[in-house]
């Protein structure tokens, strides 16, 4: 999601969209990529609800005066509809990025969604699917427009697959799995890590390249694979900001997550000529990858369905690197960043035609 923001605050037309970001919490990484550092502003917001959050974001814009607030998942809603007396003084577009999981699905939560959504004059998600998702909860599915995600593909390009592999301390022939993001418990790098020690027993040479930092269960699963029996194949890269390099470095991608809109790491793996395995209950995947063709999308819900399946997707190498040509035309053809851009310049124009409500 911040990086999705900050490739588009990169691309909007400076002469018309000025973009300012606030942090309820803190800044993180993908501060160092926004073009105006001086338009990010942080609220340093403590665990759980906060009155003085609430109140440094109202008087944040006050000052500014934006003709848009967006927001970006449930927590930001609640702070910008209360900051903006309901969406009454400012115009709130809101998306949502991923699915509805664990407490969300509660009817609280959703009692909570159906709410603040009233006071957006827009909302959004990333993916058709998505869109289609919260349907299945009783959202008014015309209220939604589909922005789908785009990819840089003159940033995201295929490289040197064996000195990549060299970078990280991969053997240059040893097959390597690839996952992408923080450590979330959606993510389910305990189920990859699960699958890996099956594989391992199939394939000896397999490796399994963990890219991503923070979240809370970096610290469980950095601990889980040190007390694996294949410890020595794991690979962690740590957080990086530059992630081209670890594609590079994967011969497919693996994505067993629950709870996606449309993985931007999903795009960024087929740019670089990766095509990746993704699970068919996460929303997104199966509008992106023609299965079979440049990549897999498949039932990976348990330890035994995706060890079988990523012994299956490494089985031809030569397989992999014509999926990975063709997953490279896919995204070129229909995700670019370009196309992304010029949706949310749409959006963003006709809701400031429109004004506050």
């Amino acid at each position: 999601m911040e990086n999705g923001l900050s490739n588009l605050a990169q691309r909007l037309p400076v002469d018309e969209f000025d973009i300012h970001v606030c942090c309820l919490e803190r800044e993180g990484a993908f501060a160092r990529r926004f073009p105006s550092p001086s338009q990010i502003y942080t609220l340093n917001k403590a665990e759980g609800f906060s009155l003085h959050s609430l109140v440094g974001l109202a008087r944040l814009i006050a000052r500014i005066q934006p003709h848009i607030v967006h927001s970006h998942n449930l927590g930001t809603l609640i702070y910008a509809s209360l900051a903006t007396g309901g969406g009454r003084w400012k115009s709130i577009l809101h998306g949502e990025h991923g699915q509805l999981t664990g407490e969300h699905c509660e009817p609280r939560r959703l009692r909570q969604r159906h709410n603040y959504f009233r006071r957006c004059q827009r909302l959004h998600t990333v993916s058709q699917s998505l869109t289609d998702h919260f349907a299945e909860f009783g959202f008014d599915r015309s209220r939604f427009d589909v922005i789908v995600n785009g990819v840089d593909v003159d940033r995201f390009k295929p490289g040197d697959k064996q000195q990549a592999k060299a970078e990280w301390g991969i053997p240059p022939d040893a097959p390597t799995i690839g996952i992408l993001g923080r450590f979330g418990p959606f993510k389910r790098h305990d189920l990859l890590l699960d699958a890996f020690d099956d594989l391992a027993r199939k394939l000896p040479q397999a490796r399994l390249l963990i890219v991503g930092g923070g979240g809370p269960e970096e610290d469980k699963i950095q601990r889980k694979a040190r007390a694996g029996l294949v410890t020595d194949r794991i690979h962690f890269t740590g957080f990086q900001e530059d992630p081209r390099r670890c594609y590079h470095a994967m011969d497919l991608l693996v994505i067993p997550s629950i709870n996606e809109g449309l993985s931007n790491a999903l795009l960024e793996s087929m740019a670089s000529g990766v095509p990746a395995l993704c699970n068919k209950e996460a929303c997104g995947s199966d509008e992106v990858i023609e299965h079979g063709v440049d990549g897999f999308v498949a039932d990976i819900s348990d330890r035994a369905s995706l060890a079988a399946n990523l012994v299956s997707s490494l089985s031809s190498p030569a397989r992999l690197i014509d999926m990975g040509r063709a997953a490279r035309k896919s995204v070129e053809r229909k995700f670019s960043i370009d196309k992304m851009v010029q949706d949310y310049q749409r959006i963003y124009r006709e809701i400031a035609h429109q004004g506050a409500r």
